[in-house]
């Protein structure tokens, strides 16, 4: 074991976690695993959550862009049927 290395003891990178942490050994080395893990895991749900929040927001505004064409196409035609009349 080498300095550093979390899950290794108090005061070496991976202390102040709990008492087993504190401890170091196998079981400290282990407690750090999970947690990384857990962090990993918490980290990859948040990108996931966001990704789907943004193609939420693409798809409104692609929905919104859609109705402000549609809007502009009718106006034009109002416009040109005004064009006509006179």
């Amino acid at each position: 074991m080498y300095v550093g290395e979390p899950g290794s003891g108090a005061g070496k990178g991976g202390g102040g976690g709990g008492s087993i942490r504190e401890a170091g050994g196998s079981f400290g080395k282990m407690e750090a695993a999970r947690e990384d893990e857990y962090f990993y895991k918490k980290q990859k749900e948040q990108l996931s959550n966001l990704k789907g929040h943004l193609d939420k927001e693409i798809n409104f505004h692609q929905e919104q862009i859609k109705r402000h064409e549609d809007a502009i196409r009718r106006h034009k035609q109002q416009l040109s049927e005004m064009d006509t009349k006179n």
